[in-house]
Formats: C-alpha cells, sequence, structure tokens
C-alpha cells in the first residue's frame, strides 16, 4: 500500500511530469487522491484541475496523452515525480512541448520552445 500525504496541501500533491527518454521537464501538475488511484490503475497520467475543479486525464481532448513509465515519490511523501511517454509531442496546453519553454534572460523573458499545436484548433 502506498500512503501520500496529501493533507500539507490541502488534498492535492504537486505533481512533476518529466520525459522518460530526455529527462526533459515537461510540466508541473497536481493531484488529489482520486487523479492517484486512476494514475496507478490506468498507467494515463491523470490530474486534478485547479482552474476547473474535476478530474482531468492528460490528452482526452487534445490526444497528447502521458503514458506513465516511472514513479518516484519524494522523501517527505507529499510530492510526486512521473516519467512518461508523451504522446502527441506537446504536454502544455498552449500547443509548446514543455509549459517551461520561456526563458528568463537579462531581465526578460523569451520564448525558446517551437510551438507544436494551435490550441485555437485543438480547443474549440
Amino acid at each position: 500500500m502506498i500512503t501520500l500525504n496529501f493533507e500539507k496541501c490541502g488534498g492535492l500533491i504537486p505533481t512533476i511530469v518529466q520525459d522518460f527518454e530526455t529527462g526533459e521537464v515537461l510540466m508541473l501538475a497536481f493531484m488529489n487522491e482520486k487523479a492517484w488511484q486512476e494514475t496507478l490503475r490506468t498507467g494515463t497520467a491523470t490530474y486534478w484541475s485547479r482552474t476547473r475543479q474535476e478530474i482531468w486525464v492528460k490528452g482526452q481532448t487534445s490526444g497528447n496523452v502521458q503514458l506513465v513509465k516511472e514513479i518516484r515519490i519524494d522523501c517527505d511523501d507529499d510530492t510526486v515525480l512521473l516519467k512518461v511517454d508523451q504522446v502527441g509531442g506537446a504536454a502544455c496546453h498552449t500547443g509548446y512541448r514543455s509549459c517551461f519553454f520561456k526563458l528568463v534572460e537579462d531581465g526578460s523573458i523569451r520564448v525558446v520552445g517551437e510551438k507544436i499545436f494551435d490550441p485555437a484548433e485543438v480547443y474549440k
């Protein structure tokens, strides 16, 4: 039995998502206990959407699903690291491979990622 501490962050666990092959950090999301159980059960990354206040299966709308290859838990049992196969190439809902496509450089922000899809076309 795996026991995580969902109480520290008000019922949510921060979840870092990393590409299994390259190690690239793709995104940060949150899981509640139900999302955690669904991820374990299905092998597909499932999160809690803080914006919509509902369970969110990554890629259910866009097709850019995350197939879980490895799960790690931090020393305090309150953060999860998912290593995933990012199907479709884009983890970010704005169309980029990674949500971390903005580089802070010399006091300004420079976009360093390449857009993989147009969100206006995918999320009609």
